[in-house]
């Protein structure tokens, strides 16, 4: 028998997959409305009385976050509304659809902003069980696979269940303080929105999208002249970024260490399954994002790992500069960051190969300029005489080997806006002075 879920999911899944190819963004969120708010399982686009019912029922808060425009995490999101296996698990769970940020209390929702599907778990008070959001699912628009979705269900219903005794251990899932109670009271978002979104005439304009929260706090420190924090320029750093490279669909199974890796000298051994992090109990691979998000710049950071059947305990020794390792590259909050630091341009760190043919070591800079913007902020390379297919060689008075992450971050922690900067590029045989305006 089809079910009216499996209907609603290929609905779901023409209606965003139509809205990408015809930039039809205001049917796309419409019919998602139409869809959604009488389903008797989600309530749609209220938290506060989703809190309401969880403190009602007994029952812990389940939020999903949906950019329903986006192409990207299309598949997990009709996965999630559709697949049967997930049903008697999501039942446990008092289920909220958000589709915008503007409400948002920012004290509660610190997450993965630049996700276009993400999850929080909560107990009816407010505390936070866990966050679910996958860069895989975000890569791959049609990856339906929710192995690790229900696992992270799992996890969250045992954290649930064993509430409040476990109070103290989810502390430090918590969100820290905030200047900002929401999105719409941010510099650059003020004013522009509005708390709920105009349904009775533009309705894609008048949503904060989750990507713009994190886009308006940099902007809030750049505006101000003031370095833009580290945990901002690398936000929710990936695993990878200390040698990690867990299951996604498991809960924080390590399938690779790297080698010579921060997580390597920590002890941590492929095989492992990583049971806390910074003492936080983990219940999906975001947790372990969220957990180095928070960590300190430099220090212990304390893990907990199951092998051989039983726990262990590592101390992983974090060093400073760790969280520039993050690769920042495909994140649409990065997109800005170029415009500020780097005048619009995209770069890539050439590879050994790649080198050799323009006589550059392993160990230097070279900077492969994919591609220079063409309007407004991100056109300022251009203007300086910045193109495409050079290879920067000197920045700043840098030459050692950075990824264009390591490059960015120094830049907007450093320097300031009109602050001027000098490059040496390669172009073809030649070697080009120039000036990168900072902004």
């Amino acid at each position: 028998m089809i079910t009216h879920r499996f209907l609603l999911s290929l609905a779901l899944l023409g209606t965003i997959a139509h809205a990408e190819t015809v930039k039809d963004r205001e049917g796309a969120v419409r019919k998602d409305r139409a869809a959604m708010q009488n389903d008797s399982r989600w309530i749609y686009n209220d938290v506060a009385r989703g809190f309401a019912e969880a403190g009602r029922t007994g029952k812990p808060l389940l939020v999903v976050l949906r950019c329903v425009p986006c192409l990207a995490c299309m598949g997990i999101d009709a996965g999630v509304l559709s697949e049967e296996a997930l049903a008697p698990l999501l039942e446990q769970f008092v289920c909220v659809r958000v589709i915008n940020a503007n409400a948002l209390d920012l004290a509660l929702f610190q997450f993965d902003y630049d996700l276009s599907f993400s999850t929080l778990f909560f107990q009816s008070d407010g505390t936070v069980l866990g966050r679910y959001g996958s860069w895989t699912h975000q890569k791959d628009a049609f990856d339906k696979t929710t192995a690790g979705y229900q696992s992270a269900l799992e996890g969250a219903l045992a954290l649930h269940r064993d509430y409040p005794a476990n109070k103290a251990q989810l502390a430090g899932k918590q969100g820290g303080p905030i200047p900002f109670k929401t999105p719409t009271e941010i510099p650059g978002l003020a004013g522009k929105y509005k708390a709920e979104l105009d349904w009775e005439g533009k309705v894609v304009q008048s949503c904060v999208h989750c990507h713009q929260i994190g886009d308006a706090f940099r902007a809030s420190f750049r505006d101000q002249g003031k370095p833009i924090p580290s945990n901002l320029v690398y936000p929710m750093p990936p695993p990878e970024t200390i040698g990690l490279t867990l299951a996604a669909e498991r809960v924080a199974h390590v399938e690779s260490v790297a080698p010579s890796s921060v997580a390597a000298a920590g002890g941590v051994e492929p095989g492992d399954d990583l049971l806390s992090l910074a003492g936080q109990p983990l219940v999906s691979v975001a947790d372990v994002a969220w957990a180095l998000h928070t960590a300190p710049e430099s220090g212990s950071l304390d893990a907990v790992v199951q092998r051989g059947g039983a726990p262990k305990k590592l101390s992983i020794a974090l060093p400073d500069g760790w969280r520039a390792k993050a690769d920042i590259s495909r994140r649409v909050g990065t997109w800005p960051m170029r415009g500020m630091a780097a005048g619009g341009m995209v770069l890539e760190d050439l590879g050994d190969e790649a080198r050799a043919p323009r006589s550059l070591g392993p160990e230097r800079m070279a900077l492969f300029v994919k591609s220079v913007g063409q309007f407004g902020k991100h056109a300022a390379a251009k203007n300086a005489g910045f193109q495409k297919e050079d290879v920067i060689v000197e920045l700043d008075g840098l030459s050692a080997r950075m990824t264009e992450g390591e490059v960015l971050g120094r830049l907007l922690q450093t320097r300031r806006p009109g602050d001027p900067v000098k490059a040496t590029v390669l172009r073809g045989a030649e070697r080009v002075e120039l000036t990168l305006p900072m902004q």
